[in-house]
C-alpha cells in the first residue's frame, strides 16, 4: 500500500438534476410530483436514460423502453437527454472540484475521482472534507455520495455500495470491501450474471475462491470482464493512477503604467503581440478578446471583440478594436490595462506556399471580423447544421463570431441548392395515388413531369410535433423545361390524420 488517499464522488442523478436546474433557470421546471424521464435512442426505439424521483417511485428505471413505460404510466413526461451538455457540465465540475485537491478527473458519466493525499488536513480531516463535498454539491442541486479509500476501485465501490461518507483506512480495506456485492468491482453485466450463477455474490466470496480456477475462466478477458484484475485494483495490488485533466491555460497580457493615461491605443499593439506569443506557445487561437482598463477611482471598464475563426495574428486582433476604443469611459485615467483571451481553440499551422510562408492575401475570416467590428455582431450571420432530418429544421442562422457547437455531418441524400422559407402548396394531377404527380400548377404556371426520382419518406419528429402531424414523401421531379424541383406529399390516403393528401414545393435544384 502506497499511502494514497482517493476520493470517489458518485452523482447518481447527475443528468436529471442538471436538466431540472436548466429548466428552473427558464422558469419551466415541472412540478415535483410529475414523473419525468430523459430518453436516448436505443436499438429498438427510445429508452430511458435518467428519471426524476417521482418516476423512480413509480418503478421506472434507466434502460427501459419508452413504449413499455408509457403503458404503465400514461402521464409520463418524456424529454430527450443532452449527452454532450452533460459531458461538458461534468468536465467543468472536474475543474471546480480542484478546491479540495490539485488532482481530479471524471469517472464515467456520473462521478468524480480526486486524489486527496495530504490535502484533508486543510479541511479538518477526512470526515469534515467529505461533509464539505456533500454540502457544496448540494448547493449546486446535485445529489452526491463521497467516499475515501486507499485505491480508486475501493473508493468507487464504497461511494456506490457502502455506507454514507465511508472512510476506509488501509488496514481495513479487505474487511470493508468483503460484504459489498461483486457489482462494486465495475464489471460488465454478463460477467456479473456469471458470477452470481457461480454463487460468488460478494467481494469477500470472490476473494476466498481459488484464484487458479478463476484465472482459467477469466484470465484472457478484458478489464471490465475480468474480476481478478478488478479485485487486484481495488485491493491495491494492481496500479490504477488518476489521470488528472489539466485546466485550460489563462492567456492574458498586462500593461502596468507608471502614470494614469486616457487612451489605451498606444499600448494595444504590444498587448496583442504579447497575447499572440502566448497563443503560439500553447498551440491555440483566440475566438473572443476582452480589453479591460482599471481606473484610478476603482472602477473597471471593458469591451469585447470576437472572431469568426481562431486567430493569433496580432495585427488582425488589434484592428478589431479600432472603432471601439472610444466606448471606454477613462474617467480620471487608468494605470492598468488587461487583454485576455476569453475563448480559445486549438489551431493548426497551415503551409499555403512552397517556400513555407503563409499566404499574405486578405483572408475571408479577417474580412468578416472587420465587418462585425464596425457594424455589430448581428450584421453578419452564417448557416449551421442542426441535428434534424426535417429540411426546414436542419439548419439555422447564427452570428458569424458565435462559437461553434457540435459539428453535424451534412445529410447523405441530395438536397436542393435553394430551400423555400415556407413550402408552397400546389395543385396536382396524378395517375397513382401513392406515386408522383403527372402534372401540377405552381405560381399560376402548369408543369408537366418529364422524369422523377423518389419517394424519400420523412416522418415527423414526435417529440416536437403535434400528434396529428402527417408524414411526408419527397420527390425530385423535372418538368418539360428541364427545371428540377423538390416537392412532397403531406400525408397518405386514409391514414386517419386528415383528408386527402396535400402537395407542396419545398425547393429547387436548378
Amino acid at each position: 500500500m502506497t499511502g494514497r488517499r482517493i476520493v470517489s464522488i458518485s452523482l447518481p442523478h447527475f443528468a436529471m438534476e442538471r436538466w431540472h436546474r436548466t429548466m428552473e433557470r427558464r422558469n419551466v421546471a415541472p412540478p415535483d410530483d410529475l414523473a419525468v424521464v430523459l430518453a436516448t435512442e436505443g436499438r429498438h426505439g427510445p429508452v430511458i436514460h435518467a428519471a426524476n424521483r417521482a418516476a423512480r417511485l413509480a418503478g421506472i428505471d434507466a434502460g427501459a423502453r419508452i413504449v413499455d413505460v408509457k403503458a404503465i404510466c400514461p402521464d409520463l413526461q418524456v424529454e430527450y437527454a443532452d449527452i454532450a451538455q452533460d459531458r461538458a457540465a461534468l468536465e467543468r465540475l472536474v475543474l471546480w472540484a480542484r478546491r479540495w485537491c490539485p488532482w481530479s478527473a471524471a469517472d464515467g458519466a456520473d462521478g468524480l475521482i480526486l486524489e486527496t493525499t495530504g490535502a484533508d488536513h486543510l479541511l479538518g480531516g477526512e470526515a469534515a472534507m467529505l461533509r464539505d463535498m456533500e454540502t457544496r454539491l448540494s448547493f449546486l442541486g446535485l445529489t452526491a455520495r463521497p467516499a475515501v479509500a486507499p485505491t480508486w476501485g475501493a473508493a468507487w465501490a464504497l461511494a456506490r455500495y457502502g455506507p454514507v461518507r465511508a472512510i476506509c483506512p488501509p488496514e481495513a480495506l479487505a474487511d470493508q470491501l468483503a460484504p459489498l456485492p461483486v457489482a462494486a468491482l465495475r464489471l460488465d453485466g454478463d460477467t456479473l450474471l456469471l458470477l452470481n450463477r457461480l454463487g460468488l455474490k460478494t467481494i469477500g466470496a470472490l476473494a476466498r475462491a481459488p484464484r487458479l480456477s478463476l484465472a482459467r475462466r477469466f484470465g484472457r478477458e478484458p478489464l471490465r470482464a475480468n474480476p481478478l484484475l478488478r479485485l487486484d485494483q481495488a485491493m491495491g495490488h494492481l496500479a490504477e493512477p488518476v489521470a488528472s485533466k489539466d485546466a485550460p491555460p489563462r492567456i492574458q497580457a498586462l500593461a502596468r503604467l507608471a502614470e494614469p493615461i486616457q487612451d489605451p491605443a498606444p499600448h494595444l499593439p504590444g498587448l496583442c503581440a504579447d497575447l499572440c506569443a502566448q497563443l503560439v506557445r500553447h498551440g491555440l487561437g483566440c475566438r473572443r478578446l476582452t480589453l479591460t482598463v482599471f481606473r484610478t477611482d476603482g472602477e473597471i471598464r471593458a469591451i469585447t471583440a470576437g472572431t469568426s475563426a481562431p486567430s493569433r495574428d496580432a495585427d488582425h486582433l488589434r484592428r478589431l478594436f479600432d472603432d471601439r476604443l472610444e466606448r471606454i469611459d477613462p474617467g480620471f485615467g487608468f494605470d492598468l490595462i488587461s487583454l485576455a483571451a476569453g475563448t480559445v481553440e486549438t489551431i493548426e499551422t497551415v503551409q499555403t506556399r512552397l517556400d513555407g510562408r503563409a499566404d499574405e492575401d486578405l483572408q475571408l475570416p479577417h474580412l468578416i471580423d472587420r465587418i462585425v467590428a464596425r457594424f455589430g455582431e448581428r450584421s453578419v450571420r452564417r448557416t449551421v447544421l442542426r441535428a434534424s432530418h426535417l429540411p426546414e429544421r436542419a439548419q439555422s442562422l447564427v452570428g458569424a463570431v458565435a462559437p461553434p457547437g457540435d459539428e453535424i455531418a451534412p445529410p447523405a441524400r441530395e438536397r436542393p441548392v435553394r430551400l423555400l422559407s415556407f413550402p408552397e402548396e400546389v395543385r396536382v394531377i396524378y395517375a397513382v395515388p401513392e406515386g408522383p404527380p403527372v402534372q401540377f400548377i405552381w405560381r399560376r404556371q402548369t408543369h408537366r413531369v418529364a422524369r422523377f426520382a423518389g419517394p424519400e419518406r420523412i416522418a415527423p419528429e414526435w417529440w416536437k410535433d403535434r400528434p396529428g402531424t402527417r408524414l411526408r414523401d419527397y420527390f425530385k421531379v423535372e418538368d418539360q423545361n428541364g427545371k428540377r424541383l423538390w416537392l412532397f406529399r403531406e400525408g397518405l390516403h386514409e391514414d386517419g390524420r386528415g383528408g386527402d393528401p396535400r402537395w407542396f414545393i419545398h425547393g429547387m435544384f436548378t
